[in-house]
């Protein structure tokens, strides 16, 4: 038996306080099966494609069979996961009353417009072994005609976008956000993506800070832009809120903080400045119309220095729910990827898991 203090380094447990997993150096393993399911039929059902003349929507996750895991070996995650997805739509002609086109309707007396056309998209292949890109992605339609071949065009080619779109949400929520806590800091190392967080709110407290005012402060910032090449983004998303709720979810402090998940910087007025993620985005607001318009200058920690975006809030209140578009001019092309997936899972799906903005689903 070694001495105290001697012996293979990789195995003293002084290396850390909790003695678990002493340097990262057994194999660790967490199922993320159930969390898979729950999270893929999170971010497809209600999935809508407008394009054609028609308006496509996701109504079911039909079939979810697969497995997933992730694993820790010397420091190291190793993801492990494959899926065969069905899912099923349904598609309207854009303008049409949809409460007249439900499921099962046989009235053919209806007119043409009423008609729904219907069909699964077939996801047989997401595995550690393709790309997002390489995953097959197969469209069927129950029926045959004109306007049925236009739904189809529209799903092979915009669909299938999308729909690689969520299944990447997807794969970055597994890497992001359930593998937390997989690889242990050893002693004394400060993991410095880990920011203070505020203590959760309960949804009585989101409810009342819904319905209350905001302080208001105001300062100016103003650094130049660098030149280097850039690209653009833009994405729609649809919240089961009013416009106002949307709006103060983005000026008012208790709410950016409950899903950014810590304290931040917030100055919603012109010239004011925001800090969110510890100050890994950071910016100023350009302009601020309640209700219905953000725009900011806006980048992110690791970005050339004093480079900015440009990002446009438009927010429209629909008659039981808000759309939101937000285009982002100016993100360094290197960065375009990450930028989106960073909307996707820190925004979007935190406001709808967070504040209760679930997406509307018909």
């Amino acid at each position: 038996m070694a001495k105290w203090g001697e012996g293979d380094p990789r195995w003293i447990v002084e290396e850390r306080p909790d003695a678990t997993n002493v340097n990262n150096w057994h194999w660790t393993e967490k199922n993320a099966t159930v969390w898979s399911i729950d999270k893929i039929k999170e971010i497809f059902k209600g999935l809508t494609i407008e394009g054609e003349g028609h308006r496509c929507k996701i109504y079911e996750v039909d079939h979810c069979e697969g497995e997933a895991s992730v694993n820790n070996r010397k420091g190291k995650l190793i993801f492990f996961y494959e899926w065969d997805i069905v899912l099923k739509w349904k598609a309207i002609l854009i303008g049409q009353d949809e409460e007249e086109a439900k499921d099962g309707d046989d009235d053919k007396s209806k007119s043409r417009k009423k008609t729904i056309t219907k069909g699964t998209i077939h996801i047989p292949n997401l595995s550690e072994e393709n790309s997002v890109d390489e995953v097959d992605v197969l469209i069927s339609v129950k029926e045959s005609g004109m306007d049925y071949e236009k739904a189809k065009k529209l799903l092979n080619g915009e669909g299938r976008r999308k729909v690689r779109e969520q299944l990447a949400l997807y794969l970055s929520l597994l890497k992001e956000e359930y593998s937390k806590g997989m690889i242990l800091p050893k002693k004394g190392e400060l993991d410095m993506a880990v920011q203070p967080k505020t203590p959760a709110l309960s949804t009585a407290d989101i409810k009342r800070a819904l319905h209350n005012g905001r302080p208001v402060t105001t300062t100016n910032t103003s650094e130049s832009r660098g030149v280097i090449d850039t690209t653009s983004i833009r994405m729609k998303q649809t919240f089961q809120c009013t416009a106002e709720d949307f709006f103060r979810a983005l000026t008012q402090k208790e709410l950016v903080e409950a899903f950014t998940n810590g304290p931040v910087v917030l100055e919603p007025v012109k010239g004011g400045r925001f800090e969110f993620f510890g100050g890994n985005v950071s910016g100023e607001f350009i302009e601020v119309t309640p209700n219905s318009r953000i725009v900011q200058r806006w980048r992110f920690k690791s970005w050339p220095s004093n480079h900015y975006s440009m990002v446009n809030f438009q927010i429209t209140q629909k008659d039981d729910h808000t759309e939101v578009v937000m285009n982002q001019n100016g993100i360094p092309k290197s960065e375009v990827e990450s930028t989106r997936n960073g909307w996707e899972v820190y925004y979007w799906s935190s406001m709808k898991r967070t504040l209760c903005f679930g997406a509307f689903v018909v």
